[in-house]
């Protein structure tokens, strides 16, 4: 397993948000995630223009099936090498694509299949970054900080969904696809000189229980293993996952066929997604505010059950600005439950093993939740909106119950700052 830099005697006094260390990792990774969000405007705008709507969809959903299919590899890759070194090497691999992309495509007309096999190979180095990234938090940081870490990384990624598709929509007004693709290229440029001047400290595991390294599928099953095992992280990714399945289809594809129904039109979708929004905005950045929450395992299953809850009624209510109000509930709740979650896993998981359990954590999300979503569609084609809501809150609550059930998530704490360290 590489070796990693020591970290700079900052970590051990100052917190996250006045960090040097943690504020250039945040800022790349935000101008990184722009780059993603303008990338997803030039290809899906690229596709329409090559070919119709049927085609658009085929393309937008060739990046998913090699990142779901790679991301259990890609965590065995962040753990058996440096996951500074992995994300510098995935994303240089994104800019070179996406320029080489922009070049062939202001030479001429973008093809089908080029923007399919442009979308499959993003997907396929997107699932060596992915874990990675999710890797980096507990190298650049102390244990105390992980959970303002984690608000200040939702803000970032709440951010990258604001800024990137306005951005996206500039460029493709003024230039067309290539100058779209061309600033996506760029913002993949610019967070390597700022990933580059990351230090990161050695998370070393006692050699009594270091494991021997053996080949990719033995290193995958070792941390398939390893999280099943576990007494916190086993059913925190259990947990997870249920809601994900449950919660995931309903607010994506449920949203859009309730207000269909409803004839609240896109404005109102607009109001109860940008509600929703508000509330995931609110609680990332209470995290990256106060930085620590008492009885955190608690609070965690708590958040999900009202979530839950929230989300299992949004179809029952019988005005817009009712709906409006319960989604930011339920943005703010899930917020807090995901940045729980993300912080009690990263400061539970032994060293030897992060890439890999974020590998899992993140395939429930770009793997499994979107399977959910022609299951909902067709439900609510049949039953209406309302029992399929309620049925899919119900079923994310199983993931709260399974949180609750579990004596380790109940008393789990989150690490608390140490004294003489500034607020």
């Amino acid at each position: 397993m590489a070796t990693t830099d020591t970290a700079p005697p900052e970590h051990a006094t100052t917190p996250a948000h006045r960090d040097g260390n943690v504020l250039r990792w945040l800022t790349a990774y935000t101008v990184s995630l722009v780059g993603d969000s303008v990338y997803f405007v030039a290809l899906g705008w690229s596709a329409q223009k090559a070919a119709g709507p049927t085609e658009v969809g085929l393309v937008m959903a060739s990046g998913a099936l090699p990142r779901a299919l790679l991301m259990l590899a890609g965590g065995v890759v962040a753990d058996r090498f440096d996951p500074r070194r992995v994300i510098l090497g995935s994303d240089a691999l994104r800019c070179l694509l996406i320029l080489a992309v922009a070049a062939g495509i202001a030479l001429t007309a973008p093809a089908l299949w080029i923007l399919v096999a442009v979308a499959l190979v993003f997907g396929a180095v997107d699932a060596l970054f992915v874990p990675a990234v999710g890797a980096l938090p507990p190298r650049i940081t102390s244990p105390d900080q992980l959970a303002r870490v984690t608000g200040m990384r939702s803000l970032s990624m709440r951010l990258g969904q604001i800024a990137g598709p306005p951005i996206g929509g500039l460029a493709m007004g003024l230039g067309g696809p290539a100058a779209a693709f061309t600033v996506a290229g760029l913002l993949f440029a610019l967070s390597l000189p700022l990933l580059l001047t990351i230090r990161i400290r050695s998370l070393v595991t006692p050699d009594a229980e270091r494991p021997e390294p053996g080949t990719a599928r033995q290193d995958l099953l070792d941390g398939l293993r390893y999280i099943r095992r576990h007494r916190l992280i086993g059913p925190l990714v259990a947990a997870g996952a249920v809601c994900e399945l449950g919660l995931t289809g309903t607010l994506n594809v449920g949203m859009v066929l309730l207000n269909a129904e409803r004839g609240w039109g896109p404005s109102g979708y607009g109001w109860i997604v940008s509600s929703f929004s508000a509330g995931a905005v609110a609680s990332a950045a209470l995290l990256a505010i106060v930085g620590w929450l008492p009885r955190a395992g608690l609070m965690m299953a708590g958040t999900l059950l009202v979530g839950c809850a929230g989300a299992a009624t949004i179809a029952l209510v019988p005005t817009l600005w009712l709906a409006a109000v319960l989604a930011a509930v339920v943005g703010l709740n899930a917020g807090v439950f995901g940045s729980l979650d993300n912080a009690l896993i990263q400061t539970a998981a032994d060293p030897a093993y992060l890439g890999r359990v974020t590998s899992v954590v993140m395939l429930t999300m770009v793997g499994l939740a979107p399977l959910s979503y022609p299951l909902v569609g067709a439900a609510i084609g049949v039953w209406g909106a309302a029992p399929v809501f309620i049925s899919c809150g119900a079923f994310a609550g199983l993931g709260a119950a399974m949180a609750l059930a579990s004596d380790a998530v109940r008393h789990a704490e989150l690490p608390r700052r140490r004294p003489g360290v500034a607020p």
